[in-house]
């Protein structure tokens, strides 16, 4: 039988036939040592996992961002989706940061964003703790005795004439119309021993 020009290409191309390189995928190999393709929901399941990626990085403070190693063009197009306004917009955006993503150093930029969640977390605790020791310093005496056993270096006649004023306007009743807000004194009293607790060394009453 007569081959014809395209019989003859296809037989040509048989021994290739089934190997379908995907760039920026690590190659697999079955039992045969031939490549194996990637499935689609596996394709999928990473493009959406790099667009998450890239969705916390581009939620980083400026200085976070700016400290990051990336190529040019991740860092153009994250900018650009911070600009960006729209739902719409937004979303196309992301999708060409999730693409670019495929050319950076995931594990670095994943190091950066779990750093950031951790101070976020730490920051979060302190804030809580200084709240909580705020109520017991007002509440309680034995609470002003605990926190300067624990904080040596305290400045400790500042710290009882803000706890004296706190609860002062804590013992005050509110008049009608009048604004629901903490008073300054407590404002105060929380400013005082917040930076206390910012490391997360907290020593609990």
């Amino acid at each position: 039988m007569a081959l014809t020009p395209t019989t003859r290409m296809a037989r040509r191309a048989a021994p290739h036939r089934g190997i379908d390189v995907h760039y920026g995928e690590p190659l697999a190999f079955d039992e045969d040592g031939l490549p194996t393709r990637p499935s689609k929901t596996r394709l999928k399941q990473q493009a959406q996992d790099l667009q998450t990626l890239g969705m916390a990085v581009a939620e980083l403070s400026a200085d976070r961002l700016a400290a990051l190693d990336m190529p040019d063009a991740l860092r153009d197009a994250i900018e650009q989706f911070r600009r960006t306004k729209g739902h719409e917009g937004r979303r196309r955006q992301m999708q060409l940061v999730g693409k670019l993503m495929r050319s950076a150093d995931e594990a670095a930029l994943r190091e950066a964003v779990a750093e950031a969640e951790l101070g976020s977390a730490r920051d979060t605790l302190a804030l809580h703790e200084a709240e909580r020791w705020r109520a017991e310093l007002i509440a309680d005496d034995d609470a002003l005795t605990r926190w300067i056993h624990n904080h040596p270096d305290t400045d400790v006649q500042q710290l009882r004439s803000l706890v004296r004023a706190a609860r002062r306007d804590a013992a005050k009743p509110l008049l009608p119309g009048q604004d629901s807000r903490q008073p300054k004194s407590y404002r105060d009293l929380f400013q005082f021993i917040k930076p206390s607790l910012a490391t997360l060394e907290v020593d609990k009453p």
